[in-house]
């Protein structure tokens, strides 16, 4: 199963996020934006963290953010958040983190081929660096090899429209939460 589609809604560059937490909640946010999943998502997603520890750091500098399917996902997502400042997650190797993909998926079958589909992406060692000084959403989804459409709501929205989406879209409702 290939990833799921990356729309501009979904990809937030140069977020600020003064702790794990309001990194997290900028992916969810991201999720949101793009219509994959529902608030109490994002919650789950940290709950993840609290409750199990900072295991979704799964290489130097990338954070692999998701929680169980269930009602607050509205259909497959994916999202990519790059830090401009890195964050510590509290992992004794692989922090501080640069670089949050949230994943969602509708059904725990299609759950484990997603997790085996960027595993197989991150097997390449310069991704997450590649994935951190991406400049635009078309970057990041040429590094992750994904498709910007079939995603429900996404639709091109110009040069400008998209770099707002970029630089603050998700990361804005993120602030506002904390």
């Amino acid at each position: 199963m290939p990833l799921p589609p990356l729309p501009d809604d979904a990809v937030v560059l140069g977020a600020s996020a003064s702790s794990w937490r309001e990194a997290l909640r900028i992916a969810g946010g991201a999720l949101v934006a793009s219509g994959a999943t529902t608030e109490p998502y994002t919650a789950a997603m940290v709950d993840m963290v609290e409750e199990h520890g900072p295991y979704i750091v799964i290489s130097p500098g990338l954070a692999f953010a998701h929680a169980r399917p269930g009602a607050a996902v509205l259909r497959d997502g994916l999202a990519v958040v790059t830090l401009a400042e890195p964050v510590a997650f509290g992992h004794p190797h692989n922090d501080p983190v640069r670089v949050v993909l949230g994943l969602a998926v509708a059904e725990v079958g299609t759950h484990l081929e997603s997790i085996g589909e960027i595993a197989n992406t991150f097997n390449d060692p310069t991704v997450t660096t590649r994935l951190a000084s991406a400049a635009s959403a078309a970057e990041v989804r040429a590094i992750l090899g994904v498709a910007a459409s079939g995603a429900a709501g996404a639709e091109p929205s110009g040069a400008a429209g998209a770099a707002g989406a970029e630089s603050s879209g998700a990361a804005g409702s993120a602030e506002a939460d904390s």
